[in-house]
């Protein structure tokens, strides 16, 4: 593991690498950023964003937290969301947990966890959603697997619930919304394949909030 002196000399190597194929590389870098892609994931620090994709600085506007959570009084994660949406016109966002996730893990634990408590219980009422079919699954890890899954599914919705979302979508037909598990042991990303267009419908009675 690199020491903290290290980073800088990580950075100069990079700066060289970048400005040897193109030496205007961080000057046009500075003009702007237009992604298309908003990506909303785990702070675990196992799992990236841009390199799992294969995409470079600027194609990709990130957002991290504990858990890939999407909470509706969370001001930073819908700052966010309504950023890139608003603004960037972003044309797809992507939620991405992943197998092996301490939060999700931590969530499960009967424990005072202190500050964690309020954030880590938006997983808990995820599994109280889905109780039924997670207490049916007898082996544990792939409970929590499942856990994994049910959680990025909840927190797209949870997108599609936003009036940035909604309002955007009707008129302009994007971004849609998507759900991925990264799994940590072959470095796969798995497509949930979140059926955007049906949750928007199933969720308009409650949650519409186009005027329409």
């Amino acid at each position: 593991m690199a020491t903290y002196e290290e980073l800088f000399e990580n950075n100069r190597r990079w700066i060289e690498q970048k400005t040897g194929t193109n030496k205007d590389f961080f000057l046009e870098l500075a003009k702007d950023q237009n992604p298309d892609y908003l990506y909303i994931g785990c702070s675990d620090s196992r799992v990236t964003a841009e390199e799992v994709m294969g995409l470079g600085p600027g194609e990709v506007f990130v957002h991290r937290n504990v858990g890939n959570l999407v909470n509706n009084v969370d001001l930073n994660v819908m700052s966010v969301i309504n950023y890139a949406i608003r603004h960037l016109n972003v044309k797809h966002i992507i939620v991405c947990g992943h197998y092996e996730c301490g939060g999700v893990k931590a969530a499960m634990v009967s424990k005072d966890l202190g500050l964690l408590n309020p954030w880590l219980r938006n997983i808990r009422d995820v599994y109280r959603l889905h109780k039924a079919e997670l207490n049916a699954i007898a082996d544990e890890r792939q409970r929590y697997d499942r856990l994994v899954e049910l959680n990025v599914q909840e927190q797209c919705t949870n997108i599609i619930k936003t009036a940035a979302l909604q309002l955007t979508y009707a008129a302009e037909g994007h971004p849609a919304v998507h759900g991925w598990v990264f799994d940590i042991k072959s470095g796969r990303i798995i497509d949930l394949h979140i059926d955007h267009e049906r949750i928007l419908r199933d969720i308009k009675d409650i949650y519409n909030l186009t005027g329409s």
